[in-house]
């Protein structure tokens, strides 16, 4: 390792993540329009999918917080017959299951009492390989939203705001530079952004495009490839 390549120390960030930091656009319109429509929902579940860093956990956390809902990890799950049945609940990520019985019985209960929960998942129900065909039946049946490919203008503002969640300044060029050359996805937007902090770090170096160009390559990219 050379004397330009030292070891990055690694500080922890927490992206913003409240309702006014959400990026609307036209591939999330529609899980955003179900986030606002609550309570109002025709069902107790409602599924938030779509490919990996697409903003569905960030929605479920907007959701959560103005439901007062309780995250399900599989602890909680399997308890599901303890839990309030008038309640909301936060599944995320739902898929791959840890047990189908305890969420198929905390569903029906949901249905009976007034309750919601909302699941978020990288494919539809209907694409889980779920063993109870009531649970797929109920799933399959509760209203989704998917989070389609983000466009260049989304693009841009993800960029900016992740930039802006590491408090890294970063010149209007680069990002432009970055969302021409880039693979058309979420998760190379976060990757690409955590390249560049790294190597800013251990070059000691501000973010320029030639530096982009390394952590273009150094994430994988292939702008061939849509997802």
């Amino acid at each position: 390792m050379s004397l330009g390549d030292q070891l990055p120390l690694s500080f922890a960030h927490r992206p913003a993540s409240g309702l006014e930091d959400f990026l609307p656009a036209s591939c999330n319109q529609a899980a955003l329009g179900w986030i606002e429509r609550w309570p109002d929902w025709p069902a107790p579940g409602l599924l938030l999918w779509g490919p990996e860093a697409s903003g569905k956990s960030h929605l479920a956390r907007i959701w959560a917080a103005r439901a007062r809902a309780t995250p399900l990890g599989p602890d909680l799950l399997a308890r599901a017959l303890e839990l309030p049945a008038g309640a909301a609940y936060v599944l995320d990520p739902a898929w791959p299951l840890s047990a189908e019985l305890p969420l198929l019985q905390l569903y029906n209960r949901l249905k009976e009492a007034g309750g919601h929960l909302l699941l978020t998942a990288r494919r539809p129900a209907a694409a889980w390989d779920l063993g109870l065909a009531d649970l797929r039946s109920r799933l399959c049946a509760a209203p989704t939203a998917l989070i389609g490919p983000p466009d260049d203008g989304l693009l841009s503002a993800l960029l900016i705001k992740q930039f802006d969640d590491r408090q890294l300044k970063v010149p209007a060029a680069v990002v432009s530079y970055l969302v021409q050359q880039m693979e058309r996805s979420f998760a190379m937007a976060t990757r690409l952004v955590g390249e560049l902090d790294a190597l800013s770090l251990a070059r000691q170096r501000p973010i320029t495009v030639p530096l982009a160009r390394i952590a273009l390559t150094r994430a994988g990219n292939d702008p061939a490839r849509p997802d």
